[in-house]
Order: structure tokens, then C-alpha cells, then sequence
């Protein structure tokens, strides 16, 4: 619902695509500080982050209602919702990541992550759909107090999670110390560090093109207003919950290596057909086709990854994981330059081309992690490629 609030806002106030990947950009920005909310959510009660960051997205969320309502909203005050904003899921993540091993079986990681990500996806679906006609009948402004409003639910919800103390091995340690010990884990394990390269292809070179241009798309391709826009939110966001579940209904299915090299080539050639269609029926489809490989693919690399890892590491790995978001703002500034030459469908065009072929490539030269049998630990394959 931020998302599109926040794009929808944007390009009332500018209709400039650049400023569409600016926003986008600005908003991913401070994960850059995944690493510091990793250490954070190794030494301090987890529960109480989570908590915390909640707070703030709440208080941000009433605040911004009321900056626009009021008609005080500025471009400038905008940019700086997005940083703060930003920083606030900076820090939550990396501890919702490393909570989820707390509260399940290690056998049972997998469908945690996916079931976990199947709802933050159905908040996709729902969410653009819902705050399009939401804007459509009281104003951006209900959107965000809506966002508020959720966010109360959610902190009420979270005072009832058990969720068990972290080992005290990282306090033992410095704060500077505890950031490179998590740096040093992952460069030591290589098919860790692997995954957290690749994790980087849908956050930049994805990412920014499906979130940053739908209100372009909506309303110079398909003559649409803001409930079109969240349609084509939605599209992306049923795609994605389908990807999700069927990650949770892989099971004890060997070959999840393969899988994930071939959603990424299906991801990039989907996104080169979004940038070509111009008949919104068959761009529905196509979204739908985005989004499914692209939530498939992410939550394939993250329960790899949380299957692998020690819970004393959990969140600086898991802050790692975030930082791809934070390296996202070059992506969307990249999209929002390609946009303002080409247009909005030619620089999806380019993306989804740069995604495709790095996928190939990666599944021609990477066949460590292609032919990887799920039932083979990570380092044993590690020591062996």
C-alpha cells in the first residue's frame, strides 16, 4: 500500500519517471545499513526490535496522512518520508528473517519461509489492488492512514509471538567485531556468499522496473487512473503469492537448484514481454508471469540460505540478504535514467534483456549451484566445486 501511495503521489506531483525511480531509489537507500541491523538483531531481544520498527512505520504512516490532507505535502517532504521509512524496514527485516528459524523446526524451514512470504504476498495483491481505490475515492491520504491503522494490528499481534532468547555469544563481542565475524562467515562459505550474489539480480535489475513505472504504464500506456495502477499491482502481487505457495508444496523435491536457475531466466524473458505488451488483458498474464518467478526465486535462495546458517550468525546473514535492497536505489536511478531517453517500456525492455542473459550465463557457468541435490549439504558441495 506504501508503494503505490508513495509512486502515485510522486507522479501526481511530477509526472516524471525519473522521479518515479528517484523515490523508488531513495526508499531502498538506507538498507545500506543492513549490516549494523544484522548485528542489532544478534545481540538485542528480537521481539522487541520487531516491535519497535513497527512502531515507526505507524508513526510515519499518520504523519504522511496528514501532510498530504492537510495539502502541506512537498516533493522534498516526500524524499525524506522514504528515508525514514526506509531505515525503519532496514532494521526490521533482517530480525523477521532471523525470527522464523526461532519458531519452527529446521525441517520445516522451508515452508516457513515460503508460508511466510505467501503472506507478505497476499499484502501485495490485496494491498495495490485495495490502495488504488482507495486513492481513487479519499486521496492518497487514506491510503497511508490505512497503512497506519494495519500497522497497529500488526504491533498488537507481535506482543503475542514467543519468541526465544538469543545465544549471548555475539555480546560477548564489540559491535565492530560482531560485523566482521558475520562478514568473515560468509566469505568462508562460499556457496552462502554465492547465493547472496544472486539474490542481487531481481532487487536490481528487476525490482525497480515492476514497482517504479506502474503508474506510468497505467496512465500514458493504458489510459487508466490509480485503479488501474493497482491492478496492475495486483497482477504482480497474484503472481507472486502463486510463486510463494508453490515453493511451500516443493516438499522433499532434490533438484530446488535447478529450479532456481530457471526461474531467473523465466523472470528476465517475462519482463521483456511486459515492456512489449500494449493490450492490458495479455499484460495482466504477463505480470502474473513476473511475479511468480521472481517470488519463487527469492524465496528459493533465502531457505537455502536459512537451512545453512547458524542461528548465532542468523541476523548479520540475514542483514546481507537485505543489503541487495539497499543496492536497489542503483537499479531504480539506472531505470529512471533509461525511462526518461527511451521511455518506460524501453527501459523495462532493457532490463528484463540484462536479467535474462546474466540468468543464462549463470546457469551455463554456475553448475554448482544448478545441479546442487537439496538433500546434500551446502559444504560438502562447497568443498567439492
Amino acid at each position: 500500500m506504501e508503494q503505490v501511495a508513495l509512486s502515485w503521489l510522486v507522479w501526481t506531483l511530477t509526472e516524471d519517471p525519473f522521479m518515479l525511480g528517484a523515490i523508488n531509489g531513495t526508499r531502498a537507500l538506507p538498507f545500506i545499513l543492513s549490516p549494523l541491523a544484522g548485528v542489532a538483531a544478534d545481540r538485542i531481544d528480537r521481539k522487541k526490535l520487531m516491535i519497535t520498527t513497527q512502531f515507526g512505520v505507524m508513526l510515519l504512516s499518520f504523519s504522511m496522512s496528514l501532510l498530504v490532507y492537510s495539502g502541506l505535502i512537498r516533493l522534498w517532504m516526500v524524499f525524506v518520508f522514504a528515508i525514514l521509512a526506509g531505515t525503519t524496514w532496514a532494521f526490521n527485516q533482517p530480525v523477521r528473517q532471523a525470527i522464523i528459524p526461532n519458531l519452527v523446526p529446521k525441517k520445516h524451514i522451508m515452508n516457513a519461509v515460503a508460508l511466510g512470504s505467501s503472506a507478505m504476498n497476499m499484502t501485495r495483491l490485496i494491498g495495490p489492488i485495495g490502495a488504488g481505490f482507495i486513492i481513487a475515492m479519499v486521496g492518497v491520504e487514506g491510503a497511508f492512514a490505512g497503512k497506519g491503522v494495519a500497522y497497529i494490528a500488526v504491533i498488537v499481534m507481535t506482543f503475542f509471538v514467543r519468541v526465544p532468547p538469543i545465544v549471548d555469544r555475539a555480546t560477548r563481542l564489540g559491535i565492530r567485531q560482531d560485523l566482521w565475524s558475520g562478514f568473515n562467515y560468509i566469505w568462508n562459505n562460499r556457496m552462502i556468499f554465492t547465493l547472496l550474489v544472486m539474490a542481487l539480480i531481481p532487487i536490481v535489475l528487476v525490482m525497480p522496473y515492476i514497482w517504479s513505472f506502474m503508474p506510468v504504464f497505467a496512465d500514458q500506456v493504458y489510459d487508466m487512473g490509480p485503479e488501474g495502477m493497482g491492478i496492475l499491482y495486483g497482477a504482480v502481487g497474484l503472481g507472486a503469492l502463486g510463486g510463494s505457495l508453490t515453493v511451500a508444496s516443493l516438499g522433499s523435491f532434490r533438484q530446488k537448484g535447478l529450479l532456481l536457475m530457471l526461474s531467473g531466466i523465466v523472470m528476465g524473458a517475462m519482463l521483456i514481454l511486459f515492456g512489449m505488451s500494449t493490450y492490458f488483458p495479455l499484460t495482466l498474464l504477463v505480470l502474473v508471469g513476473v511475479g511468480f518467478p521472481q517470488t519463487f526465486y527469492n524465496s528459493l535462495t533465502q531457505t537455502l540460505i536459512q537451512m545453512n546458517i547458524t542461528d548465532d550468525v542468523r541476523g548479520r546473514v540475514m542483514s546481507i540478504l537485505m543489503l541487495d535492497r539497499g543496492l536497489g536505489p542503483l537499479g531504480s536511478f539506472f531505470a529512471g535514467f533509461m525511462a526518461s531517453i527511451v521511455g518506460a517500456p524501453g527501459a523495462v525492455i532493457i532490463g528484463g534483456s540484462i536479467t535474462f542473459v546474466l540468468a543464462i550465463l549463470g546457469f551455463i557457468f554456475m553448475p554448482n549451484i544448478r545441479k546442487w541435490d537439496y538433500n546434500v549439504p551446502m559444504a560438502e558441495v562447497s568443498n567439492n566445486s
